[in-house]
């Protein structure tokens, strides 16, 4: 009995996950944990590098939606969406709204080569230094663009690229944009 017991609370453990009741939990490349996040759920307040070498999270933009565009130096796809993001930057300009790219590249140095080129095509170019950034949002694949509300919790995973018209209609259907 003791042995069926045991099984079945084992079982219930390894489903909980899949329930709803907890949160998938990954471990990173030094042993620590890192949550995988859904829908709804705050992000976490990852540690970033601006352009000139400072820590920066996301948290300074409480308070506005954030759009994050995930990309990588070798990434053409990303590059050749860089206008179509600077153009929806600027239209959105003043409104509760921030555009944020944050490089997924292996090497600083390949993301520091990059940035004379990138200087004009966006304002805030980030790096994420450890790959715990990349697994809370599951980032297999680049481009990648995210969106949070205005409290840092996770609207979409996976936004259309800035070229597609359905990108724009779903930042006009914010409230309080």
């Amino acid at each position: 009995m003791k042995k069926i017991l045991f099984v079945l609370v084992v079982v219930i453990c390894e489903l909980l996950p899949f329930w709803g009741g907890g949160q998938e939990v990954k471990k990173s490349e030094d042993g620590a944990r890192v949550t995988v996040l859904k829908k709804g759920d705050l992000c976490p307040e990852f540690v970033f590098k601006d352009m000139q070498g400072e820590e920066v999270t996301l948290k300074q933009f409480r308070g506005k939606y954030v759009v994050i565009d995930v990309w990588a130096s070798w990434c053409y796809p990303c590059k050749r969406e860089f206008p179509n993001l600077k153009r929806l930057e600027e239209k959105y300009k003043g409104k509760n709204i921030v555009f944020v790219s944050i490089s997924c590249d292996q090497s600083e140095r390949r993301w520091q080569n990059e940035l004379g080129f990138l200087r004009d095509k966006l304002i805030r170019q980030w790096w994420a230094e450890d790959g715990d950034f990349m697994k809370a949002f599951q980032i297999v694949a680049i481009p990648r663009l995210i969106l949070l509300d205005k409290k840092g919790r996770v609207i979409d995973f996976s936004l259309p690229q800035p070229s597609d018209a359905k990108f724009e209609k779903i930042l006009n259907k914010l409230k309080g944009l």
